[in-house]
């Protein structure tokens, strides 16, 4: 058996050298890539929960009007409000008619 020193020599051809290097090199390719591709996926969960969340803040507070209204829904309050007021008058118009069809 050959004993191990610091005077010991390892004998290698160009080639064997060469076939080390380009596979550490390979090796760290895919690990670079690999790392990157963990990091994207994660910076993607978690642009995907902000934008989870902000959905569930819209749900919640639109309906309740806290996140403003549309110029179309101020219109249509403002069509709203004017037909109440048209149904009340015209209920005070039939009220007033009934009392007079029976007081004859």
């Amino acid at each position: 058996m050959s004993e191990l020193s610091d005077k010991s020599q390892v004998k290698l051809d160009i080639k064997t050298l060469v076939g080390l290097g380009v596979g550490i090199i390979s090796i760290a390719g895919v690990w670079f890539t690999l790392t990157a591709a963990i990091s994207q996926l994660q910076l993607d969960v978690v642009r995907m929960h902000d934008a989870v969340e902000l959905n569930e803040e819209f749900r919640v507070k639109w309906p309740r009007g806290e996140m403003g209204a549309l110029p179309d829904d101020a219109k249509q309050d403002l069509k709203i409000e004017y037909l109440q007021k048209e149904v009340e008058e015209l209920k005070r118009v039939v009220k007033e008619l009934e009392i007079e069809n029976a007081k004859k």
